[in-house]
């Protein structure tokens, strides 16, 4: 009689799904496979994560592969980010394969021993504002930094961890278009960034307000200001938020209204040209102080060309460019943005490059590269395409707990990084992730001074063109310097700079001959 009663309440459960799925309209299979049919949409919802740890491979997943996470886990964990037994890239077919050329021999040579480098200091070649003689001008300590995530987007958690762990690697952070939170101020160094919402710098009715970008200038330690024009993951795309996801610290924040929805408009209204930019650019600098630049997805090269015919022959100019890649990705967007508009960086990056420098403009500007380029060997390529620096967002994510689940746009994150929901959020403790957030930011650098190191320079700026070949497959394989069109002397700082940054390096970790080594060690 008790097993009657036991199982009655389950079939009864059953029966009424059954009912309710025959009688509703909206779903096909459900109405014609009552019940069974809902195993089709569980298995709908979970296949990334089926697919993420079951059925791919170490390298075919997207947008970061197995290795590229495991390899972010392991630094920032302080694990051993090895791989044995060979690569499993299919360089041998790959089109576009980048390759590095090491040299048998050099002045330097990179350390073997665990972890050495880790602490060594990697900075910008170039100081960012001196050639427009920005008062606030300054050498970035790092050249990795973290991009733009704004607070929102990002948990209030994970805004603190990337701000502790920037500060404690000596690096920048981005605050995003989504203004400054106390999130922000945990001790790392900003770079501030104005969206075409003005957030944390406008007025009551939304127009941009230079006397609150002053205050909060003042208030806060910004190093310099970037002003986003677009974003690999959206160009030319605005925003909404709604009203019921517009809080009281995210209103205060970001100086908007809690009874009305607020728009992010695609472009902005202080300017609508070159011309215009500029003058407002040179507004900022000479109000601030502070070095001002650009951020930018790469589609029409019509405003590049502008752009560089206006410093050329003018005394206005931005300080820093920003590329922002087509395979940038942190913002949610439309599948058909998110896939085909603007250019990867490969290709956005050195077709903006090249306007400069056919002007002599490349050494007065710090280029800054994003878009996948947390990965050591996509870094490399981009210094020798021209970047002095580079932006990571989707892998600082990563060294936090990020796990590619893909749910940044509906806040369902299930590592608390990219949600709101305090149950979720709950999950991270900051000071861990702040570590293994600066744990990642040292050994991302420590990397990059052993590749250098491998290809005979002491900073992975002076890798230049001819250090790379792309392959096609077996068949061929060309100088990066050929692919690009770059001329002598492009993609690396002028001679100045040059003397400057091996000065820096001196104190850098190195290896050597075992004779010297054991000199050395005496």
């Amino acid at each position: 009689m008790n097993w009657t009663k036991a199982l009655a309440i389950p079939a009864a459960g059953v029966a009424a799904v059954a009912t309710r799925d025959l009688m509703q309209r909206k779903h096909a299979i459900l109405r014609t496979f009552p019940v069974v049919g809902h195993f089709r949409y569980l298995l709908e919802k979970v296949g990334p994560e089926l697919r993420q740890y079951i059925v791919t491979d170490n390298d075919e997943e997207r947008p970061f592969s197995r290795d590229q996470r495991r390899f972010i886990y392991a630094s920032s964990k302080l694990e051993n980010p090895y791989f044995g037994f060979g690569t499993d890239n299919d360089m041998e077919n790959d089109e576009g394969y980048a390759v590095l050329k090491h040299r048998t021999f050099a002045e330097v040579s990179p350390s073997t021993l665990a972890h050495s480098g880790e602490h060594d200091d990697l900075p910008c070649a170039k100081v960012l504002g001196a050639a427009r003689g920005r008062p606030g001008a300054f050498r970035p300590r790092s050249v990795i930094n973290v991009s733009a995530m704004s607070f929102g987007s990002l948990s209030a958690p994970a805004v603190q961890a990337l701000n502790r762990g920037c500060a404690e690697a000596g690096a920048l952070q981005n605050t995003g278009e989504g203004g400054i939170s106390d999130h922000h101020r945990q001790g790392a160094d900003l770079i501030f960034q104005i969206g075409t919402a003005y957030f944390g710098c406008r007025d009551e009715e939304g127009a941009f307000s230079i006397d609150n970008l002053k205050a909060l200038v003042a208030a806060n330690p910004v190093k310099a200001i970037e002003i986003k024009l677009s974003q690999g993951a959206k160009p030319g795309l605005g925003g909404m938020l709604p009203k019921a996801k517009i809080s009281e610290e995210i209103a205060q924040i970001r100086g908007i209204r809690r009874d009305r929805d607020c728009a992010s408009p695609s472009r902005h209204a202080e300017f609508d040209s070159v011309d215009s930019m500029l003058d407002w650019v040179e507004m900022i600098a000479a109000e601030t102080g502070l070095p001002v630049g650009i951020k930018s997805a790469v589609g029409d090269l019509t405003f590049w060309e502008e752009l560089a015919e206006q410093m050329a022959t003018t005394d206005r100019g931005v300080d820093f460019i920003t590329v922002d890649g087509g395979e940038g990705g942190t913002g949610a967007a439309p599948l058909s943005f998110a896939d085909s508009v603007s250019l990867p960086f490969r290709l956005g990056f050195p077709r903006v490059y090249a306007l400069f420098a056919q002007r002599g403009l490349a050494e007065d500007i710090v280029f800054i590269g994003a878009g996948k380029l947390g990965l050591p060997d996509n870094a490399a390529v981009a210094f020798a395409l021209g970047a002095d620096m580079v932006y990571v967002a989707r892998e600082a994510m990563i060294s936090i707990g990020c796990i590619q689940a893909q749910r940044c746009h509906d806040d369902h994150c299930p590592t608390g990084v990219a949600t709101q929901n305090p149950w979720l959020t709950r999950g991270i403790d900051v000071p861990l992730k702040a570590e293994r957030a600066a744990n990642y930011l040292r050994a991302w650098r420590r990397e990059m001074l052993k590749l250098a190191e491998a290809c005979g320079v002491v900073h992975p700026a002076m890798i230049d063109a001819d250090q790379v070949e792309i392959l096609l497959g077996t068949r061929s394989a060309t100088p990066l310097r050929e692919v690009v069109g770059y001329q002598p002397g492009w993609g690396v700082p002028g001679a100045e700079d040059l003397a400057a940054l091996r000065d820096l390096m001196l104190p850098a970790s190195r290896g050597g001959s075992a004779k010297k080594a054991a000199a050395r060690a005496r």
